[in-house]
């Protein structure tokens, strides 16, 4: 058994989406740290990832924690709450809550965590202020339960302003771009004690091949509208890309 089991479990920061591949496939930010852990300690580990785009936090909590805990992981990352922000109705408690509520579970079973925040993708998207506001005030929250607990391993990319410009950003303006990705890759690299390639933290910019004006609220924003009056959600009859263990190589 590898002396890593790391499970990943949250929403579609976490499973990849804006990182897709040729295949068509979402990688992301936890893809990359299973293969960036593998390679800096130069053994195997073992990886899962359990995340679905769209969920809510309360989902998240609820369906994926304790398959990913029976799992028996060494690590676990877990991030939520960026969809709820996007909701008015919204406590920001109530996801600071769920938070500890983690990490009880973590501490109950043995299991180091791995907090992360999410990016911050305000400057590019409507109701920029609004959304700002309740990010920070969401980080904030967070950082604040778990401040008197120095063992746990957090990764916060809301205040990263640099991920926070366009270059880091996908053509919904929504989520990253393998760019952004592999920043936060890098950062949880860091945090978990290994080395990430350098040039992670800030690959070649990409081109900027999204829609403008009126074609970027027809094809990203009217779609995001429909999915909250109908109650349906991108993550609808998905399931986890990685629900079972896959053994990480060093490459």
């Amino acid at each position: 058994m590898a002396a890593v089991r790391f499970v990943a479990i949250g929403d579609s920061f976490t499973e990849g989406v804006g990182d897709e591949l040729p295949d068509g496939n979402a990688r992301g930010w936890a893809d990359l740290v299973a293969q960036g852990w593998a390679n800096s300690a130069g053994e195997p580990i073992e990886y899962a990832n359990l995340a679905i785009r769209g969920k809510l936090i309360g989902p998240i909590v609820e369906q994926q924690l304790e398959p990913a805990l029976a799992l028996h992981p060494t690590h676990l990352s877990f991030n939520g709450g960026g969809n709820d922000m996007l909701r008015p109705r919204t406590s920001i408690d109530h996801v600071a809550d769920l938070f500890t509520h983690v990490l009880r579970r973590c501490d109950e079973e043995g299991v180091k965590l791995i907090a992360l925040s999410g990016a911050n993708p305000s400057g590019q998207l409507p109701m920029r202020r609004l959304i700002q506001r309740r990010g920070d005030e969401l980080s904030a929250a967070v950082a604040a339960r778990l401040a008197s607990r120095p063992d746990v391993i957090t990764a916060w990319n809301w205040p990263d302003r640099e991920l926070s410009t366009p270059g880091y950003w996908s053509a919904d303006r929504l989520h990253m771009n393998p760019r952004g990705h592999h920043r936060v890759a890098a950062r949880v690299l860091a945090a978990v004690g290994q080395r990430p390639p350098a040039g992670w933290w800030s690959l070649p910019e990409l081109s900027d091949a999204g829609p403008k004006g009126g074609a970027y609220y027809r094809a990203h924003v009217l779609p995001w509208i429909k999915r909250r009056l109908t109650h349906t959600s991108s993550g609808d009859g998905r399931s986890a890309k990685y629900g079972e263990w896959v053994e990480i190589t060093p490459q």
